[in-house]
């Protein structure tokens, strides 16, 4: 197969694969993959460690199923995630046996479209990411793109037409027996609580291989953009295509709102908008790009900003009677993975956090004392900001100088 995609196969279309699919090889790196992600166990109950104490029993039931054709997919217990405005997003969690199974698929079916797949996308590909995408942003505004088509798919993976997506896999993949899988798992029950019914539309949020299919659909509008000569940067659903004057943006948006419409999606008719970056900033992967007196800087979109608080919030209750230096630690724990995500930003984004993280502290510790309020005049004298770089609170001030002249060096 490694053969095989460096030289191309006849015509373009794989016809043979579903025994990569079921060798053992595959199903053993699926499973090692799935565990690595963890996550809750499906209808059926049995968690990824559960599965993999009876390893090699539950791999030999897998293959045998998919040699002989047999496999059926179980229904996908349906959860909510709370969002920051109140509303709930709906996931799917697949059973550890469909999750190995979408797994070992996607490895098979991965390799061949990331041959073509273009550039600028950079949403779950080996070897890309967020930062990629966010640096690409960066570069192209600094380099005079400074019209922006702002775009957001109206839920996108709830709204894929299966058929349109199904002929899509068609033109590369023709062995029969894969692409019935993939049927199958598009089609799987939902379970949520009592109810259960059959998507007929979308890629099943939380399943393994829904990225992949998601990237598949949308890969004809990259190539398509490319070819007009518009910088596009893409992560899954959300993108941005950054223009050099006012009327490439139109003919950029009109584009993207005529190949939306000829394949079933829908543009967010309120939050899709075009944007002069020295006007007015935008936010794209939970940064705001915008024009400061300095130049274009990005810092943390307010969202994120209030997820960030959100959190810490929970760790530094007044009420809390856990020792400082545990709350200290929880809390460091937090800053310490949200900097690695946002320690690209504006300089003047980490003064204001520290010295907000620092009140909330400080008010535990006057609590305790007996006052009342929160912590502020006096309390820093009491408390003062050595006091907790002493007991080892996480500065972003200094991660982000030390970062900085890490990245200088």
């Amino acid at each position: 197969m490694l053969t095989a995609l460096e030289k191309g196969v006849k015509g373009g279309v794989w016809f043979s694969l579903i025994d990569k699919v079921y060798a053992k090889a595959n199903l053993s790196a699926g499973c090692s993959q799935v565990r690595a992600n963890g996550g809750a166990a499906g209808v059926d109950h049995v968690a990824t460690e559960d599965f993999a104490a009876h390893l090699e029993t539950n791999l030999e039931k897998l293959t045998e199923a998919l040699r002989q054709g047999t496999y059926n997919p179980q229904a996908v217990r349906r959860v909510y995630i709370p969002k920051p405005d109140g509303t709930q997003r709906p996931l799917g969690i697949p059973t550890v046996r469909d999750r190995v199974v979408q797994t070992a698929i996607r490895n098979v079916l991965e390799p061949i479209y990331e041959r073509d797949f273009a550039e600028h996308s950079y949403g779950f590909r080996p070897g890309r990411g967020c930062k990629d995408a966010l640096h690409r942003v960066d570069e192209l505004l600094k380099a005079g793109h400074y019209y922006v088509v702002d775009a957001d798919l109206k839920s996108y993976f709830d709204s894929i037409p299966h058929e349109r997506l199904m002929q899509r896999i068609r033109s590369k993949i023709a062995d029969g027996r894969v692409l019935h899988l993939l049927e199958q798992f598009l089609t799987q029950g939902i379970l949520d609580g009592l109810d259960e019914w059959t998507p007929e539309e979308g890629t099943p949020q939380g399943a393994v291989i829904s990225p992949l299919l998601a990237n598949i659909y949308l890969d004809p509008l990259d190539h398509l953009l490319a070819g007009q000569g518009l910088a596009m940067v893409r992560y899954a659903d959300d993108f941005v295509i950054l223009c050099r004057t006012p009327e490439e943006a139109q003919r950029a948006l009109a584009l993207v709102q005529q190949w939306t419409a000829e394949v079933g999606l829908t543009l967010h008719p309120t939050k899709t908008r075009l944007v002069d970056i020295r006007q007015e900033g935008f936010d794209f992967l939970g940064y705001h790009f915008q024009t400061t007196k300095t130049g274009i800087q990005h810092w943390p979109r307010k969202k994120s900003l209030d997820k960030l608080k959100d959190s810490l919030r929970a760790k530094t209750k007044r009420t809390n009677g856990t020792a400082l230096l545990c709350i200290i630690t929880a809390v460091n724990r937090t800053l310490r993975g949200w900097f690695g995500y946002f320690k690209h930003s504006y300089k003047i984004t980490f003064p204001p956090l520290d010295s907000w993280i620092r009140m909330r502290l400080r008010s535990i510790l006057r609590k305790r004392q007996g006052r009342r309020g929160r912590g502020r005049g006096a309390d820093h004298q009491r408390w003062p900001n050595k006091f907790f770089a002493e007991q080892g609170l996480y500065s972003l001030v200094e991660a982000h100088r030390l970062a900085c002249q890490s990245s200088r060096g």
